[in-house]
């Protein structure tokens, strides 16, 4: 699980319906993502952030996980779903982004 590469992409999405529009683009990428034919996406969570001054604004975040730095770039580059929820995303009135991705050198918590 350590070499899996984690992914952060938030939004600055004031509009509530558009903010549902997003979560739903990323329900289609997680249901049509494929690489060689299969899906390769290990996991997808996204939703709305809950209301606090530390979210500065961005209101939808997702959590990506993939097996490596190639199927990550597949996604940026490649991936059919990932550029039709940029194809939305667009329409969408985002204000901002932000992307973050890592690989852990910590793994924890009560479910590692």
């Amino acid at each position: 699980m350590a070499d899996r590469v984690h992914r952060i992409t938030m939004f600055k999405l004031p509009d509530q319906a558009n903010q549902q529009r997003l979560i739903q683009a990323y329900k289609t990428v997680d249901q049509t993502n494929q690489k060689d034919g299969k899906p390769y996406i290990l996991s997808l969570a996204a939703g709305p952030t809950e209301e606090d001054p530390r979210s500065q604004g961005y209101t939808v975040a997702c959590k990506t996980e993939f097996a490596s730095m190639d199927d990550m770039k597949y996604y940026d580059n490649s991936c059919q779903a990932h550029q039709a929820l940029k194809a939305t995303a667009k329409d969408l009135g985002v204000e901002g982004i932000l992307t973050v991705y890592f690989k852990p050198q910590v793994i924890g918590g009560a479910f590692p």
